[in-house]
């Protein structure tokens, strides 16, 4: 518990993520869940049952709800954009799961919102200021460690996109799209930039016939960063769990397996030094002391930290980190990739700066 002044906050979508984003809440001790509404009438009433959340019959009766200060929002992709203006239109600030937004004008228009509000906005990504695991690898990569880094490959896959049933959003490619690349590479897109700066082009190939719906099931992107370093990221929703990032060096390289402790394995990584004609085996490797280390949860950072810094933003000032600017960022990279796939060309990534500029 905490002698903070709860933040009372309203909730769209209580079910399924949201229910993992109210117990990431509850750990704080920095909020209070003061009304939900979600389309599953279960949900709605284990938010009660949990949280004390009063049901609301509707998102408009959500926004009615007297005294809140902020909205979180845990719905599909699709509706996030639609959600998080009309709670800043009421002078609400705003916590968004990934993805951001479905398009670049969404942008646009929630970029433009915030500063007209000056409300904040955080963002559902992982808060990797957060992770000794990423901090580390930052700082053995910038430390020269693995002598100059050649280029990587990042490999985020599921068989979720098999699960799709007629009319569900996530098969619609004006709602979805790039299929995993929206879904889950957005994850991979925030870590990337997080190790690596701004990515600044984009080469990519989709396959649209392995699956039903008319979203990509398969991604492949080469991706150009300002630093001028390229790498893969490949994204498939239509196989088994996958999850690793290799990192290659002229002296070292490094080969990380994230899967997390609730998809059955836990996350490993291994290192390769440079032999001349001999054998380079893999070899295990902790990225820093205490990082392999995991609570009774099976955690080994603190997966409350989007949301602790969202708090500390409306309660204190400042940004919040995860930012709405990184989740613009992720999503802009996805629509830069389907656009490359579309025409058979490099296509450059809007930097969220000059974003900024059009939307005024």
């Amino acid at each position: 518990m905490t002698s903070h002044p709860k933040l009372r906050v309203a909730m769209v979508g209580v079910g399924g993520f949201g229910g993992y984003r109210r117990e990431r809440m509850r750990e704080t001790g920095l909020f209070e869940l003061v009304a939900a509404y979600d389309i599953n009438p279960r949900a709605l009433a284990d938010a009660e049952r949990t949280d004390g959340a009063k049901p609301a019959a509707s998102y408009e009766a959500l926004l009615d709800t007297p005294g809140i200060e902020a909205m979180i929002i845990s719905t599909g992709g699709k509706f996030h954009a639609e959600q998080a203006l009309r709670a800043m239109d009421r002078g609400l600030h705003v916590f968004v799961e990934k993805p951001l937004c479905s398009t670049t004008d969404e942008a646009l228009a929630l970029l433009a919102k915030q500063r007209e509000t000056g409300l904040v906005v955080g963002m559902g990504h992982n808060d990797h200021a957060s992770d000794p695991r990423l901090r580390d690898l930052k700082q053995f990569i910038a430390d020269g460690e693995m002598g100059n880094l050649a280029t990587f490959e990042f490999v985020t896959a599921h068989s979720g996109g098999l699960e799709i049933k007629p009319g569900d959003w996530r098969g619609d490619p004006e709602k979805n799209p790039g299929g995993m690349l929206f879904q889950c590479g957005v994850h991979a897109l925030h870590e990337l930039m997080f190790l690596f700066g701004p990515v600044t082009r984009v080469t990519s190939m989709m396959r649209y016939d392995v699956h039903t719906t008319l979203t990509a099931d398969v991604a492949h992107c080469i991706l150009e960063f300002e630093s001028g370093l390229i790498g893969t990221l490949s994204a498939y929703h239509v196989t088994p769990y996958r999850h690793t990032l290799h990192l290659y060096g002229t002296k070292k390289s490094l080969f990380m397996d994230a899967r997390a402790p609730s998809y059955g394995d836990p996350a490993t990584c291994y290192i390769q030094e440079r032999k001349n004609c001999e054998a380079e085996p893999l070899i295990p490797f902790a990225l820093a002391p205490g990082a392999q280390e995991h609570d009774a949860a099976g955690h080994s950072h603190d997966i409350c930290g989007n949301v602790k810094s969202f708090y500390h933003a409306v309660r204190n000032g400042g940004e919040p980190y995860p930012s709405l600017k990184d989740g613009a960022r992720a999503v802009m990279v996805v629509f830069a990739a389907e656009a490359s796939a579309k025409t058979g060309r490099a296509v450059d990534v809007p930097r969220v700066d000059g974003l900024e500029m059009a939307a005024r």
